[in-house]
């Protein structure tokens, strides 16, 4: 003899068809088209702050010189917007893409004087901490 309820809803517990139904709302909470586009929208931003942090971990510059080769990889007029440049060949910002005129000075178009290159010298290789990790350049 049957009741005419599903067998499903006669077996369930109370308390099982409460979490089912939290699960289900979590579910759709988790899955719902608004919070997975803004994720896919926020992937681009998060990439690239991991690649900048990671970048600022292992470049051979300072962290402040390393900002600065960043801001001047976008161009001379943002270097001149935060007040930096000229750059000299192996400094931080000198990009060769900004320096059309091939003299070892890129953004120098815009300093206040005549740039005077002057030769580079070695510089011995330093110690570098990271947390209580050092790493030595060799």
């Amino acid at each position: 003899m049957t009741t005419g309820k599903p067998t499903e809803e006669v077996d369930l517990h109370p308390r099982l068809i409460r979490r089912q139904k939290r699960a289900d709302a979590l579910r759709r909470h988790a899955l719902s088209p608004v919070r997975i586009l803004l994720m896919v929208l926020a992937l681009p931003l998060t990439t690239g702050m991991i690649a900048i942090g990671v970048y600022l971990r292992v470049t051979d510059f300072e962290r402040h010189e390393a900002v600065i080769h960043l801001v001047a990889l976008a161009g001379c007029d943002a270097a001149q917007k935060i007040g930096a440049g000229p750059f000299r060949a192996g400094e931080a910002g000198y990009h060769k893409r900004n320096d059309p005129d091939g003299d070892g000075v890129a953004c120098g178009s815009f300093a206040a004087g005549p740039v005077q290159s002057q030769p580079r010298q070695a510089q011995p290789s330093r110690t570098r901490t990271v947390g209580t990790a050092k790493f030595v350049k060799p």
